[in-house]
């Protein structure tokens, strides 16, 4: 309680930005549905997300240390109101793509921000219960995000004018909070080489982890549009799969932690494949199949970015996993960033279930990458413990780092 307490700015303003940000999503899906938009320039909004966001982790560390840390809070959370604000005022396409860029950059700015403040915080006796806090309230925050849909009216003024107060509530813990704040931490180095260095495995891990995530969450409403389903439908759909991600982390963890984290990722791509397979050749699952064929998918592609993240970590130095938190990241963003136009214009081509044989595809290229790499050289004699890793910002690894090394040689 102690905890909660004192972080509770912090944690407040992750509940209010992940309301808003994970509600925009799915209703500009909508949203786009209902003014004519086509399926590529739906694609193109969830792509222009992810741009925008991969821009404001590289350039919110920067930010702080000119202004500091609550200054930098309010500027990227008035960006990314305005984003949202000028949704109805310009009915373009490229315009939303444009507004989609500054609510991403907001996103991770103000992501950035509270993880740099929590970092500075923490003690090595309280980072393990501050972190499960933090995370419950991101995971939390996201699940009810995917409802909000259901009573939120697409291409509506007042809809985005709703997530845009949230967004402005989450300035309100931020800047009335008495604390006081932290030094201004040094920006990563972004090397990207450093996780192809330390795994190649790792790195194509999260570029599919990104091609499942991003994918379902920005071009899922369009799926469901099409195979049928009601709005509120929709977001029980969302919702399945944000819940068998949170669900699968424990159980994924404990199998990276027990055996050969290359078969872990293997199994897990295997088993999403089968997901994706039932779900591509059998459109008439019903609304009870589609929501579990969703939960599964969730459950079995949702961990492959922190397991990759544990097998990269096995063979980082302690004084690289920062920057190797930051490379991943950096993978990541990119295949975020081109998986929900691709997966768009083939909806647009060959029907919704191409987007799901377009992230089977993914898949089953990282289980034969995966066999390949195994036959290149053996995992190493010692494991980094299993950390269920945040896809917020390029300093997360800060907050994760402590856990890792514990177990490391280079600890000793």
């Amino acid at each position: 309680m102690r905890t909660i307490i004192s972080f509770a700015a912090l944690f407040l303003s992750v509940i209010f930005m992940q309301l808003s940000s994970g509600g925009v999503g799915p209703l500009d899906a909508l949203s786009g549905l209902a003014l004519d938009f086509t399926t590529a320039q739906i694609g193109l909004l969830g792509s222009a997300h992810f741009l925008g966001f991969f821009i404001g982790c590289w350039w919110a560390p920067r930010l702080m240390g000119s202004v500091g840390h609550s200054r930098a809070f309010a500027a990227l959370t008035a960006a990314g109101t305005i984003g949202l604000m000028a949704h109805m005022l310009v009915i373009d396409p490229y315009a939303w793509a444009l507004m989609r860029v500054a609510t991403g950059i907001c996103v991770a700015g103000c992501y950035t921000v509270i993880e740099a403040w929590l970092q500075s915080k923490v003690t090595n006796e309280s980072r393990g219960r501050t972190m499960g806090i933090y995370r419950v309230a991101d995971m939390g925050a996201s699940l009810v995000a995917q409802m909000m849909i259901s009573v939120l009216e697409p291409a509506s003024y007042v809809s985005y004018n709703i997530l845009a107060l949230i967004c402005c509530a989450a300035l309100l813990p931020m800047t009335l909070t008495k604390a006081r704040q932290p030094e201004t931490p040094t920006a990563p180095r972004l090397r990207p080489s450093l996780a192809i260095a330390c795994s190649p495995l790792a790195a194509f891990g999260v570029v599919v982890a990104a091609l499942s995530s991003s994918t379902f969450r920005m071009v899922g409403p369009l799926y469901g549009q099409q195979v049928g389903l009601a709005v509120d439908q929709i977001a029980w759909f969302l919702a399945a799969f944000v819940l068998g991600g949170a669900l699968a982390q424990y159980p994924a963890g404990w199998l990276a932690d027990k055996f050969d984290r290359r078969h872990v990722l293997i199994g897990l791509s295997g088993a999403a494949i089968i997901c994706c397979i039932a779900t591509a050749l059998l459109p008439d699952l019903g609304r009870n199949g589609v929501m579990w064929a969703a939960f599964f998918f969730g459950l079995t592609s949702f961990p492959i970015y922190s397991v990759s993240a544990a097998h990269a970590n096995d063979f980082a130095k302690n004084d690289e996993r920062v920057e190797l938190s930051a490379a991943l990241m950096f993978f990541y963003a990119i295949g975020a960033i081109a998986a929900p136009l691709a997966a768009s214009k083939l909806i647009e081509d060959f029907g919704p279930s191409a987007m799901f044989v377009m992230i089977a595809v993914g898949h089953a290229a990282l289980i034969l990458f995966g066999l390949t790499r195994m036959r290149a050289r053996p995992t190493r004699g010692y494991r980094t413990r299993y950390v269920w890793s945040p896809r917020t910002s390029f300093i997360i690894g800060r907050l994760t780092k402590q856990s890792r090394d514990h177990d490391s040689p280079d600890s000793d």
